[in-house]
C-alpha cells in the first residue's frame, strides 16, 4: 500500500459536539483526552473550529480513544476500508475524575439550553453521574433537555428527557433479535420508555428509518429521508443525537425534533467517513423536500 493522504476527524462524543457546532450551536465539550498526540490533535481541531476546550481534561494515564481506518482502492475505483486499528485506554476513568467532570457540567448548567451525554463505554461518565446532574439541575431550577446516547449502557439511564439508541443496541440490551418484528420492537421500546421514565425514545433503524416513542402516544414510524443507498453510516448516530438534542433545546416537540434528526441523518450518510451536517445543508434539504 502507498499512503496518499491522512485525515483526522473527531469521533464518538467529539463527533456529536462537532455536529452541534456545525448546526450552529455554541458547544462546550466536557470530557477527557490523553496527554498524547491524538489528544493534542483533537484539541487543535476544536480550537480551529472555535469550539471551547477549557473544560476538557488532559490525563497522563489516559489513552485518547483512536480508531484508524485504512482505506484503499485501485485507480478510479471507490475506496473501501481494508482494516481498522483501535487504540483504547486500558480502563475506565476513575470515579474522582468522573465526579470532577460532573462538577464542571454543574458550573454551566444555568447557562445551558441542553445537555447531551455521549457514553461510548470509556468511563468518562455513567448513569450515576447523570443522575447526580439531573438532581442538581432540579435543585438549580434548570429545566433543560437531558439526552443520552449510550453504546453499552442503554438500560442504566433513567429519568432523562430522551435516549437515542440504534436497533442493534436495543437488541443487545435485551438479548433479542428484532429483525422486522414490529410488535417486538414496539414492546421493547415501550418497556425502555416506561421502566426508565423517559419522556421520549428515538430508535434508529438504518434504511428502515426511525421510530419515536412517547408516553401515552402511539409509536411514530419515520421513513428515511433521501436515498436508502447510504455511502457511509460511520458516525450517523452522533449526527442524529446532535440534531435531536439541539431541536429540543430550541423548543421543538419530540416529533419535530425527530423529523429534523432524520433529515440530518439522511444527509450525513451520503458523505464519506465521519462527517457533519451544517445548518445550511439542513435548511436546503428541507426546502427541496
Amino acid at each position: 500500500l502507498k499512503q496518499r493522504e491522512k485525515q483526522i476527524v473527531p469521533g464518538g462524543g467529539a463527533n456529536a459536539a462537532n455536529n452541534l457546532a456545525d448546526l450552529g450551536a455554541q458547544v462546550t465539550p466536557i470530557g477527557v483526552v490523553g496527554d498524547d498526540q491524538e489528544g493534542e490533535s483533537l484539541l487543535r481541531y476544536f480550537d480551529h473550529k472555535r469550539i471551547s476546550t477549557r473544560r476538557v481534561l488532559r490525563l497522563r494515564s489516559y489513552q485518547t480513544p483512536t480508531k484508524s481506518r485504512i482505506l484503499g482502492a485501485l485507480s478510479h475505483w471507490q475506496r473501501q476500508q481494508i482494516v481498522r486499528i483501535d487504540r483504547e485506554p486500558p480502563g475506565p476513568v476513575d470515579r474522582a475524575t468522573r465526579r470532577r467532570l460532573s462538577e464542571s457540567v454543574v458550573g454551566i448548567l444555568r447557562r445551558a439550553s441542553g445537555l447531551l451525554v455521549s457514553d461510548y463505554g470509556y468511563g468518562s461518565t455513567d448513569a450515576t453521574e447523570v443522575e447526580f446532574l439531573r438532581r442538581r439541575a432540579v435543585r438549580l431550577g434548570c429545566s433543560i433537555p437531558f439526552t443520552v446516547d449510550s453504546r453499552f449502557g442503554l438500560r442504566n439511564y433513567a429519568r432523562v428527557t430522551a435516549a437515542a439508541p440504534n436497533e442493534p443496541e436495543v437488541e443487545e440490551a435485551f438479548g433479542q433479535r428484532i429483525n422486522n418484528n414490529l410488535e417486538l420492537l414496539h414492546r421493547l421500546g415501550r418497556r425502555i420508555l416506561q421502566r426508565q421514565s423517559l419522556q421520549s425514545l428515538l430508535i434508529t433503524r438504518g434504511r428502515d428509518g426511525m421510530v419515536l416513542f412517547e408516553a401515552r402516544r402511539k409509536p411514530q414510524h419515520i421513513p428515511i429521508f433521501g436515498s436508502d443507498q447510504a455511502v457511509d453510516v460511520t458516525g450517523a448516530g452522533d449526527t442524529v443525537i446532535a440534531a435531536f438534542t439541539l431541536a429540543l433545546a430550541a423548543g421543538a416537540s419530540c416529533l419535530r425534533a425527530a423529523l429534523l434528526a432524520n433529515c440530518a441523518a439522511g444527509i450525513v450518510v451520503m458523505k464519506r467517513g465521519t462527517a457533519t451536517v451544517t445548518a445550511q445543508e439542513l435548511r436546503e434539504a428541507i426546502r427541496k423536500a
